[in-house]
């Protein structure tokens, strides 16, 4: 067996040496992105910690599929429907990504909200002239209807005003 040279680096995971090391600060592997991050201790404190989350490189990857998924042209179905579509596969990605640092997919969980109210807004034409109607209506049905998708179970709710 042999080293891939391009694929292999040598990372400082010692926080008190990485300022003056010239080593690697982090790297990608399986999807996570292991790098220093502030942690809590048992006790209270905060402390700088390396430590895994999802992977930039990964959270694009996922942004793309839910833009492949063209959630806003599906005016057909109605909201069950695409939740029965999408919520095998976010459940994967939450179960999988959500094992270390869960709060880092917050932001991709918000983006399949965002797709949503993009649904919501061509589904429903009133509210899709004014986007705080649409946002409102999304989010009532996000606080009522929690179990409706699994990212909103999750915690990453679609905020109601």
């Amino acid at each position: 067996m042999e080293l891939h040279p391009e694929k292999t680096q040598i990372v400082c995971c010692v926080m008190a040496r990485q300022r003056d090391s010239g080593l690697a600060k982090q790297f990608d592997f399986l999807g996570y992105c292991f790098r220093p991050r502030l942690a809590r201790s048992r006790k209270g404190p905060l402390f700088v910690a390396f430590s895994p989350a999802i992977s930039p490189s990964a959270a694009t990857r996922i942004r793309q599929r839910v833009r492949a998924w063209r959630l806003n042209r599906r005016t057909g179905l109605s909201l069950e429907d695409i939740a029965r579509l999408v919520n095998p596969i976010v459940r994967g990605w939450i179960n999988y990504y959500g094992a270390y640092n869960r709060s880092a997919l917050y932001p991709l969980l918000r983006h399949i909200d965002r797709h949503l109210l993009q649904w919501v807004k061509r589904k429903f034409r009133k509210k899709g002239r004014y986007f705080k109607r649409a946002k409102a209506w999304l989010g009532k049905v996000a606080k009522y209807r929690r179990a409706l998708f699994v990212h909103w179970q999750f915690g990453a709710a679609f905020p109601a005003e």
